[in-house]
């Protein structure tokens, strides 16, 4: 027999939408701030030659300038003043979580609750600020390089380019943060998703246009559209699929009556860490590639061989992509999971897993099966993300399809469902409680 929750959910549907003016204003706010997101990225910075910039990423349209114009919505691509996307902020992240790691004052500040939390957002915001200005320097610095590209290249340019760049990041950061509070899902990521998908159209047109003009093998785009919906199923199983650890709790006399007795499941996700490790990845692989994709163009000999290196299907970049990502994938959940933590509060409430005995024991159990876990995760998510790596260098695919821009896409999608589907089930819960007559309530 369904339960209550389960009768609830069933009951949802698009007329639940009329009734719940709390999660429509929510929605409307977010595509409202979507699309204040996506006006910004055809704001030009000033000074660039707008044909050359094109003639450029023509050229580079396959390689890693357009996997990063992707990530920023075509502002890139268009040298919008949202260029930087989010990027210099999820580094930022990846920088404070180390420190929270290493350093006892930052674990300190971790451990003190709410306020603890917004002194490390605050230390994360200072961080973005910092690579943003670094990053946006060495863009304005690479820009000059290419003959062409700056209409009057000098100081007046690098300083306007930087702040622009900055304050573009800076937006986006505080736009993410409204999304989060006053919209639905998680900001930053509803913006980087908000990127790759507006791309998506221009990149399915231009692999049928290819096609079209025999560019592309028609068995290569019957291959990818095939493959499409299985890759996609292969990860929502495994972002779904979690071991759930037996814990039973003994039986205890409280006042005239036996309370416990009863049994319930840990979960543990396959995929604890989620989209992270290969965010963390591509945050830390781009940013010394974007400065040697720019500086190559007339550089030293060893700066086009580092960035020959570190093209797509390269060895050295493939290596390196998976290590990172494997590293974070253990990296993120032994941040998010404490094993000997979890098992202190199931010894302190009393509850047990079968066969295995409270405190440590318990603790080297679950990470013994986390390990298992983190590392078939690890597999999985360095699988997804070696697919695009593949497709670019061996069939010629003119788009970046899977990996990171997947992930992301599948992983929000899922997560901003589960957002709206939390607050109808809220609402249905909430109109039941209006209609029952409760003794004292008006």
């Amino acid at each position: 027999m369904a339960s209550a929750a389960e009768q609830l959910a069933s009951n949802i549907n698009w007329g639940v939408f009329g009734k719940a003016p709390e999660l429509r204003a929510r929605i409307w706010f977010t595509l409202g701030a979507l699309l204040v997101y996506r006006l910004g990225t055809y704001i030009p910075i000033p000074g660039i030659n707008a044909a050359e910039l094109a003639r450029l990423f023509a050229q580079q349209a396959s390689g890693l300038l357009g996997m990063l114009d992707m990530f920023a919505g075509g502002a890139l691509g268009r040298m919008g003043i949202f260029a930087l996307n989010i990027m210099p902020y999820i580094s930022a992240s990846i920088i404070v979580q180390l420190l929270t790691a290493v350093s006892p004052r930052m674990e300190a500040l971790k451990k003190e609750g709410e306020a603890g939390r917004k002194q490390l957002n605050q230390y994360t915001r200072y961080g973005t600020v910092l690579l943003a200005t670094v990053q946006g320097y060495g863009i304005a610095v690479g820009l000059e390089g290419t003959p062409g590209l700056v209409v009057d290249p000098g100081l007046l340019f690098r300083v306007s380019c930087v702040i622009t760049l900055v304050g573009g990041t800076v937006f986006l950061m505080w736009l993410g943060e409204q999304i989060t509070q006053r919209g639905v899902g998680n900001g930053i990521s509803l913006i980087i998703f908000a990127g790759i998908v507006a791309e998506l159209p221009a990149a399915l047109f231009q692999t049928l246009d290819l096609g079209r003009t025999g560019a592309l093998s028609t068995f290569v785009i019957v291959a990818l559209l095939m493959m499409v919906p299985v890759v996609i199923a292969f990860i929502v199983f495994m972002e779904r699929a979690q071991r759930r650890i037996l814990v039973q709790y003994p039986k205890r006399q409280m006042g005239n009556r036996q309370v416990g007795g009863e049994s319930s499941h840990l979960p543990l996700k396959m995929n604890t860490s989620g989209v992270i490790p290969p965010i963390f990845a591509s945050s830390l692989l781009l940013m010394p590639i974007t400065i040697a994709q720019f500086g190559a163009q007339g550089g030293p000999d060893w700066l086009t061989t580092v960035t020959a290196l570190l093209g797509h299907g390269q060895p050295l970049y493939i290596l390196l992509y998976l290590a990172f990502i494997v590293f974070f994938a253990f990296f993120y959940t032994a941040i998010v999971f404490n094993p000997v933590e979890t098992a202190d509060n199931l010894k302190k409430y009393g509850g047990f897993v079968p066969g295995i005995r409270p405190g440590k024991h318990t603790a080297d159990y679950l990470d013994f099966v986390l390990t298992r876990l983190t590392l078939v995760g690890a597999a999985y998510l360095s699988a997804v993300c070696l697919l695009p790596e593949l497709l670019i260098s061996q069939a010629s695919v003119p788009f970046y399809f899977g990996g990171t821009s997947l992930l992301i896409v599948v992983t929000v999608t899922m997560d901003t469902v589960a957002q709206i589907h939390s607050h109808l089930l809220a609402h249905q819960y909430e109109g039941l409680i209006k209609k029952a007559k409760l003794r004292g309530r008006k």
